[in-house]
């Protein structure tokens, strides 16, 4: 495995063609939702279940023209209990992808249309908020095994290749932040300055950083036999 530093030009302005949402809280979905699309009538949106459900009920009776669905983009179908929805090459190819990069894209145009059933995309925005493990937690009675299953693995997966990769993609992590982009969306003829992803993606790394801190906080709290063992089926 090789690292290297991004050899390919940054571009500063992005129009929103593709955009990812994986959100938990709605709120503020249909406006970030209808102000992209009024920024560009042809954007996609790209989602899972409730959040891809809700995101059809905003763009009305035409949604499939701006809409698809990750399992049918992916090809892949969701597991049992949602714990595989996202995590998949089509997925995170087009969030950690380099622009200009010809490699970059000869995999996501090329090598997924082989083996994934059509081509990627390069995502331009991802909206994401996660399972809310503080609030689960801090609950009277709460048991080690419900903080387990409200882990989110997909989200921050997500958040943090969107961040890693704010060359190219925007992520937008708390629906208070809709507004200012949309703001800046209109001050841009409709696309995603650098400056802008850069900014959002410290916020999505400062969250990602809290939210693991709190989970590992709150395991390594607990003792086997008292607060955990006992909330188990064992055979």
């Amino acid at each position: 495995m090789s690292i290297r530093e991004n050899i390919y030009s940054v571009i500063d302005l992005i129009m929103p063609a593709n955009v990812l949402v994986s959100v938990f809280d709605k709120g503020g979905l249909d406006e970030i939702v209808k102000g992209i699309k009024k920024s560009n009538p042809s954007v996609k949106f790209y989602s899972t279940g409730g959040t891809g459900k809700k995101i059809t009920e905003i763009l009305g009776p035409d949604a499939s023209k701006n809409y698809l669905s990750v399992e049918d983009f992916t090809g892949a179908p969701e597991m049992e209990g949602g714990l595989v929805k996202t995590l998949h090459p089509k997925i995170h190819a087009g969030l950690l992808a380099e622009r200009g990069n010809p490699a970059h894209e000869e995999y996501l145009y090329k090598t997924l249309a082989r083996t994934g059933g059509g081509p990627g995309v390069y995502f331009d925005v991802f909206i994401g908020n996660l399972y809310p493990f503080t609030s689960v937690i801090s609950k009277e009675g709460v048991t080690s095994e419900t903080a387990r299953v409200n882990i989110d693995i997909g989200g921050p997966a997500m958040t943090m290749a969107s961040a890693k990769n704010w060359h190219g993609i925007a992520a937008l992590t708390a629906p208070s932040q809709y507004p200012e982009f949309l703001r800046s969306l209109g001050e841009n003829n409709g696309s995603i300055s650098l400056e802008l992803r850069f900014n959002l993606a410290k916020e999505a790394m400062r969250a990602i950083g809290e939210y693991r801190k709190a989970i590992g906080d709150y395991f390594s709290g607990l003792d086997f036999q008292k607060d955990v063992k006992p909330f188990l089926k064992t055979a």
